[in-house]
């Protein structure tokens, strides 16, 4: 198949959404197809070598978190998806080049897909862009409804996608590199670094932004034989600097490094209310580390309680903080949670989740309308499966 995966976000850029698209795109080309994802353009000049076509378009500033580009509407957009001859339009956490996207796909007679991944009514709130909740949803509903399907990554998601009227709805779980996160890189020479006195390392990775609520981890960065690390950066790393005076700030990692860190943990804290799903929460469980986050969202299917961590109230400091010197006075606690949270992420590598991905395509191009085959790519119902 031929795919075109438009996103809101993509490399250079670090978060899930740039993630996930970067593992679908890898995961497609390996089983022999074709991919081409389409972006914003960025301002930093970091180049991308990617072994398919990256197309950038056109963007502006978004209002209040410039480091996030919005694409605009262009005709650069809808000739991509012809040139590429697509045969299905992935979006993905469609909301500005995502709608342009999908009315391109539309127009184009291709059939799209649309993956829920960001919770872009609570973020419009919380940033105060100008758009309340109940217009967010509005434009959500209308988005994902243009699609053939919508996927969702957690129970939660599904719930609430179908409690705002987007109709044909699939779960669709997002994967973990299983390989690259795990226990035995765990380093105790990183761990004695960031942790010099033998103090149990709690960590927290992320993008450094108000909707992540790291601030809540003020108090447990208090508490005796504690130590927080955070990686990672954003626009709110100033002010949690000087929230968080004797946290450690390492700033962004990848690849081994984060890898590294994520394993020399003693306990992982995830503070951020809104996740649909929970990327980091399944790396950490990957690496064998204990989990603390909130009872919301996305971490409810990944994190059992008081077995592969601890679910607290969402918004609240004291929970986390009790929940933080829960494990960090327990060693065999830890150790128990984070055996249990590696076995529970067996089965979610990207490979399996990416083959299921494929089905989704190829479900969506099944059910298009009579009338409505791909003017892009020929008739799909006509090509042979691969």
């Amino acid at each position: 198949m031929r795919i075109a995966l438009v996103t809101e976000s993509f490399l250079p850029d670090v978060n899930g959404v740039a993630n996930s698209v970067v593992h679908a795109a890898d995961h497609l080309l390996r089983r022999g197809h074709e991919p081409m994802v389409i972006a914003p353009q960025v301002t930093h000049r970091v180049p991308v070598d990617m072994p398919y076509p990256v197309v950038r378009i056109p963007s502006v500033p978004m209002p209040g978190y410039p480091k996030i580009r919005l694409g605009l509407p262009t005709p650069a957009l809808s000739a991509a998806i012809r040139i590429h001859r697509a045969e299905v339009v992935h979006l993905a956490s469609p909301f500005v080049l995502g709608a342009w996207a999908a009315a391109a796909a539309k127009s184009l007679r291709v059939p799209a897909v649309a993956v829920y991944q960001t919770d872009i009514a609570a973020y419009a709130h919380a940033y105060g862009v100008g758009m309340t909740e109940t217009a967010a949803w509005r434009w959500i509903r209308a988005v994902h409804n243009s699609a053939e399907r919508t996927l969702a990554p957690s129970t939660s998601s599904v719930h609430k996608l179908a409690a705002h009227g987007v109709h044909r709805v699939h779960l669709w779980r997002h994967g973990v590199d299983d390989a690259r996160f795990h226990p035995r890189h765990r380093d105790a020479g990183l761990h004695r670094a960031l942790a010099p006195n033998g103090e149990v390392l709690i960590g927290f990775v992320g993008r450094l932004a108000v909707e992540k609520q790291v601030h809540l981890l003020a108090e447990a960065s208090r508490l005796p034989g504690v130590r927080l690390v955070i990686v990672g950066d954003g626009p709110a790393a100033a002010p949690l600097r000087r929230a968080l005076p004797s946290a450690v700030f390492v700033g962004v990692r990848h690849g081994a490094q984060l890898a590294q860190l994520y394993a020399s943990l003693d306990v992982f804290a995830h503070t951020g209310p809104y996740e649909t799903f929970g990327l980091t929460v399944q790396e950490a469980m990957a690496s064998g580390v204990p989990v603390v986050a909130p009872a919301l969202g996305g971490p409810l299917d990944l994190v059992t309680h008081e077995r592969t961590g601890l679910l607290v109230p969402p918004f609240e400091a004291a929970g986390f903080t009790a929940a933080v010197a829960a494990l960090a006075a327990d060693r065999e606690m830890r150790a128990a949670f984070g055996a249990a949270g590696r076995a529970a992420i067996e089965g979610r590598s990207w490979s399996a989740v990416g083959d299921q991905l494929i089905g989704h395509y190829r479900a969506a191009m099944a059910s298009l309308p009579e009338g409505r085959t791909s003017v892009a790519g020929g008739n799909p119902k006509l090509r042979p499966a691969s």
